[in-house]
């Protein structure tokens, strides 16, 4: 008859392994994938405002993992602007910015933050034609996707081993 030794030890590992999995490979590999398109993303973006807002963070939420490619921080309010341009539009004084001021009065204090277009003040409303798009997070994903995917598959081929899981806990940021 067969004897099977270590079978306690066998079924621990095997318990704790999905947790091992998430700490110390899946996250890794989640902003491995993420860096790679965010990197193309930064390179897509006419703005080197927005190049630097362009930030990798990855969470964890309702056992899942998320990793985010994102514009945050200084520069990042043009992102979208730039990502989906804008509609022809008027920019007029806005009756509370008036303080009680007529349009004249406004013309006269132009110096102090009217509405004036390489030095010549332009009226109380001006028409701005709109800004045609710059597309730079979605074409970043569409072409590094397989790139992506391979950057993650390698680390966890890196970390995964005959012998177990190698390496420390994973990147415990919450977002950069």
């Amino acid at each position: 008859m067969a004897v099977v030794r270590g079978k306690a030890e066998v079924k621990r590992f095997l318990a704790q392994l999905p947790r091992e999995l998430e700490e110390k490979v899946l996250r890794g590999a989640a902003k491995a994938a993420a860096t790679v398109v965010a990197e193309e993303a930064k390179a897509r973006v006419i703005s080197a405002a927005v190049a630097g807002s362009i930030k990798v963070a990855t969470s964890r939420q309702d056992g899942r993992l998320i990793a985010k490619v994102q514009s945050k921080g200084k520069g990042s309010y043009l992102a979208p602007w730039l990502e989906w341009g804008t509609d022809p539009h008027f920019i007029s004084v806005a009756e509370d910015q008036r303080e009680g001021r007529s349009i004249g009065r406004i013309n006269k204090l132009h110096k102090a933050g009217s509405l004036v277009i390489n030095g010549q003040f332009v009226g109380d409303t001006v028409f701005h034609p709109g800004a045609r798009p710059h597309p730079f997070m979605r074409p970043a994903l569409d072409t590094k996707e397989a790139d992506a995917i391979a950057a993650a598959q390698s680390y966890i081929n890196a970390r995964i081993t005959r012998t177990g899981i190698v390496g420390g806990a994973g990147p415990e940021d919450e977002g950069e």
